[in-house]
């Protein structure tokens, strides 16, 4: 889709990738080839997917999963990255955000096992001594090498990495004003027609509603939501987190209902956003205040939802209480 807005063209792209859809919203010159773009687009994620999902069983990530203990995997340079980059944050962030979680997200219904929750094997997991990605996982340039039999797992990070591709493949044809998505991670660049800045919504965190709580206005800024509230499982009549704390080896239960994160690449702002909500409403904040991060933690309390903003993210209108 396209509309003219005086010398620019603005462009709607999108297209399937990883279980969902991502979207393109550019404004560029009149005549270009939205088609060509489009397929940079669609080339973008796919790349991504073909490297890092574990639900294709020939993705690269799932060749190195499969591989004997100890035995050195080739793997190419995109999926070198984004390992590189989930073990430094796993580093500093304690170990609240943690590649490999594998086993862990399959027994708790989240993985490609399917079938729900396998409480015998999530019990099993959890009494398990817990060793971290980094203990298990080495990397030296393109090979990479797990130590121990543990499943990495790239789904905290890897939507982020592929908004990071949609931007420089939108770059590459020169387009520098735009926004990219894939779910809750974003990157923009630039600004609308008239010197606009992109403004983007931070929902409310309430299962089976969509409902904005306040519009960020972004520029030239990547951010990431992590939530408790549109992936989950249902465990005794309960919703059960998708996301993983690596330290209790159990679905995350701290009462923070989403975390949206500020960070230079999508790749970083995704995984930082399972961190600190892995973290919880006091190590969270105390946390990103320490590294400088931009985040806006929304908490459940007995009198609704309570915010914690560290840093600044962004002009910020308020939509509703």
């Amino acid at each position: 889709m396209q509309r003219l807005v005086g010398a620019t063209q603005r462009h709607v792209l999108n297209g399937p990738t990883m279980g969902t859809r991502y979207a393109a919203v550019f404004h560029a010159r009149p005549g270009l080839d939205a088609s060509a773009i489009a397929a940079d687009l669609q080339a973008a994620v796919d790349l991504v997917d073909r490297q890092m999902s574990t639900w294709k069983p020939d993705s690269d990530l799932s060749r190195l999963n499969r591989a004997p203990i100890g035995t050195p995997v080739p793997i190419p340079a995109a999926l070198a990255e984004v390992l590189a980059l989930g073990l430094e944050i796993g580093r500093h962030s304690g170990g609240a955000f943690d590649i490999g979680m594998g086993a862990m997200v399959d027994a708790w219904g989240f993985g490609p096992r399917g079938g729900g929750i396998d409480a015998a094997a999530a019990t099993a997991r959890a009494a398990e001594a817990a060793v971290t990605a980094t203990e298990c996982l080495s990397l030296d340039g393109g090979v990479a090498t797990r130590l121990r039999p543990v499943g990495i797992d790239l789904s905290g990070i890897a939507k982020g990495y592929g908004v990071d591709r949609l931007a420089a493949a939108l770059e590459a044809h020169g387009i520098r004003d735009y926004l990219v998505s894939i779910d809750g991670e974003l990157r923009s660049a630039g600004l609308k027609p008239g010197g606009i800045q992109w403004a983007v919504a931070l929902e409310q965190p309430q299962r089976g509603l969509r409902a904005a709580a306040e519009v960020l206005h972004l520029v030239e800024q990547a951010i990431a939501t992590s939530g408790d509230y549109r992936h989950f499982a249902e465990a005794d009549g309960r919703a059960v987190s998708h996301s993983i704390d690596p330290r209790s080896r159990r679905p995350v239960a701290n009462g923070v209902a989403s975390v949206t994160v500020s960070a230079r690449t999508c790749a970083a702002a995704d995984a930082w956003a399972t961190a600190l909500l892995v973290l919880g409403e006091t190590e969270g904040p105390a946390l990103a205040q320490r590294l400088g991060l931009d985040a806006i933690f929304l908490v459940r309390s007995a009198d609704g939802i309570r915010r914690i903003e560290v840093g600044s993210l962004g002009h910020s209108d308020a939509v509703m209480a």
